[in-house]
């Protein structure tokens, strides 16, 4: 049977399904209400996208996306900040869809990049990002505090 995904924008009713998510994803639980205050704003930004995939009966994925302009690249770019699909849904296309929803936000507003960073831990991803047409060009160092 083929998996109906639908997707849409992120809504404020949305929370508990991206809450969850995330504290799956940095597999830690997150203060719940500094989380809504950064979901809500971030949500209401319209530099950002924040897209929800679903079916008639649940949330089965999600991606959030945020723009800026860069200096260095003359332009709009866009880098994936949270990017989840529930475990029993991945290698069934849902992150392919979201993807192609970005690829298309980016077409239409002229990015000049797409970039996403993933966790060294996450080695699996890199294959994933690769796959999805990213190019592994750049390391990201951190100062934690």
């Amino acid at each position: 049977m083929k998996l109906r995904a639908k997707i849409r924008k992120v809504k404020n009713q949305d929370l508990d399904f991206v809450y969850k998510a995330i504290c799956e994803l940095e597999n830690e639980i997150l203060d719940l209400k500094v989380f809504e205050e950064i979901f809500k704003e971030n949500i209401a930004n319209p530099k950002n996208l924040y897209l929800i995939a679903e079916n008639e009966n649940e949330g089965l994925g999600f991606i959030s996306f945020h723009t800026q302009n860069l200096l260095h690249h003359c332009g709009l770019v866009g880098e994936i900040q949270e990017f989840f699909i529930h475990q029993k849904y991945r290698g069934q296309g849902v992150g392919r869809l979201l993807i192609n929803e970005i690829l298309n936000f980016a077409e239409e507003n002229n990015l000049k990049s797409i970039e996403v960073t993933t966790n060294k831990k996450r080695v699996e991803n890199v294959v994933i990002y690769e796959n999805l047409g990213f190019a592994l060009s750049h390391n990201k160092f951190t100062i934690y505090r």
